[in-house]
């Protein structure tokens, strides 16, 4: 028998539009006298609108009406649902201490997907907070439907001016995979999952950042990326975003330095004062000159083949370090990005990588995303910051809720998108 044809019904089947509006309620009860009430609900829901449009259909200005009720025997909650008069989209309304689809209360699954950031094995969720780990792997995994940029940034002039991006390392199912990721303002803000390094797979998974934020801005493009050496990210780069200025990161040239020193300890210290005081340079024009007598001194100085050449190519590369000069605020490193791809590290060696299939690994991938630009600091950084800072928190300045899983359920209201 010949093998079907037809394409998998999981990769022809329709997106679906979000449906839900998630609220903030202080609890069950308040939710329900709130939704049996239709003068109060309507007037807490454009109260609602007021204060937080983003959350909300544009179109609900047009006007809604009510359109029934949906139970819940498991949970025992009945959700209102609203008709929009513009086009006749239904929505329901849910409130932020219950999860999406019902699974379970916000409160009863709050700490457990919060101890994930650390990578604890959902087996020991399951021996810890009960069901079983496929119920916490999946209820994880559901975090990364929403929209990443939507979710995060919940203004427009909030986006970024300046990003950085690369891929990190994994496997799945043995085989290599990468993982393109966008960062800024200590919030990751793309993450997918691809097979190959090469430009077109790039494109792709870079391409699902592109689209979110032109979400929220139809031109967005950021004034530049600061990235490393690889041509096909500069190349996926440049594809989607051709006005945007690729910068390279001045770190990685400094690292194969260092790994070429490894021998000579007085060649390094020597030659890390130097370099550094280059890029500390406060001009185009001194950073240009600097440039120049360090190829010169190590031009004319004995040492290792090795170390003469890599030295010789950071200073061959100087007109593109100095293009970030023309950027108030670009990157000119990687180190706001590596910290965040070594937290993607930690909690990819934990759970030995993936298993799945490419869809539940994206999924993961950004679920790991909106934890982190969600999570609470610790308390040090909370005594600098305040209460309950967050990478959210602190990109966009308020919170809708104290709780930083409610936070994120408010702020994933219609999947963080602009409907």
């Amino acid at each position: 028998m010949q093998p079907s044809s037809s394409p998998n019904k999981r990769e022809t089947r329709r997106r679906r539009k979000p449906k839900s509006i998630c609220l903030p309620f202080a609890d069950a009860a308040a939710y329900q006298s709130c939704m049996e009430d239709h003068v109060y609900c309507r007037a807490y829901i454009m109260k609602m609108y007021g204060r937080y449009p983003e959350l909300f259909p544009a179109v609900l200005a047009h006007g809604f009406t009510f359109h029934g009720f949906l139970h819940s025997k498991k949970q025992d909650l009945t959700q209102r649902r609203i008709k929009l008069k513009a086009n006749d989209e239904q929505y329901q309304i849910r409130p932020s201490f219950m999860m999406p689809y019902l699974i379970g209360r916000t409160e009863a699954v709050e700490k457990p997907l919060y101890f994930r950031r650390w990578g604890v094995p959902f087996d020991a969720l399951a021996y810890g907070f009960g069901r079983n780990p496929m119920y916490w792997y999946r209820a994880y995994v559901s975090l990364g439907r929403p929209s990443l940029v939507g979710t995060t940034i919940k203004a427009a002039d909030q986006l970024p001016a300046h990003v950085l991006a690369d891929e990190k390392h994994s496997r799945r199912r043995g085989d290599k995979v990468y993982i393109p990721t966008t960062v800024a303002q200590e919030c990751i803000l793309g993450a997918d999952v691809v097979e190959t390094a090469g430009e077109a797979d790039l494109k792709k998974g870079y391409q699902t950042f592109r689209e979110e934020a032109q979400q929220l801005q139809a031109d967005y493009a950021p004034d530049t990326v600061n990235t490393d050496g690889w041509v096909p990210t500069h190349n996926a780069w440049k594809a989607l975003f051709p006005l945007t200025t690729i910068l390279l990161c001045f770190l990685h040239f400094v690292l194969s330095i260092k790994k070429r020193c490894r021998s000579d300890q007085g060649l390094l210290h020597l030659l890390q004062d130097k370099v550094w005081a280059t890029y500390h340079a406060e001009n185009r024009a001194t950073f240009a000159q600097r440039m120049r007598r360090l190829g010169e001194w190590v031009a004319s100085r004995e040492m290792a083949t090795t170390v003469k050449e890599k030295v010789l190519d950071l200073c061959a590369h100087a007109a593109d370090f100095k293009k970030a000069y023309a950027h108030s605020g670009a990157y000119r490193t990687s180190n706001a990005l590596d910290r965040l791809m070594d937290y993607q590290d930690r909690l990819l060696y934990t759970m030995r990588y993936f298993h799945g299939t490419p869809q539940s690994a994206s999924l993961y991938v950004r679920a790991m995303a909106l934890v982190w630009n969600f999570h609470p600091y610790g308390q040090k950084t909370q005594d600098k910051y305040g209460p309950g800072a967050s990478p959210f928190q602190q990109l966009n300045g308020f919170v809708y809720h104290d709780n930083w899983l409610e936070n994120m359920m408010i702020a994933a209201s219609i999947k963080g998108q602009k409907a």
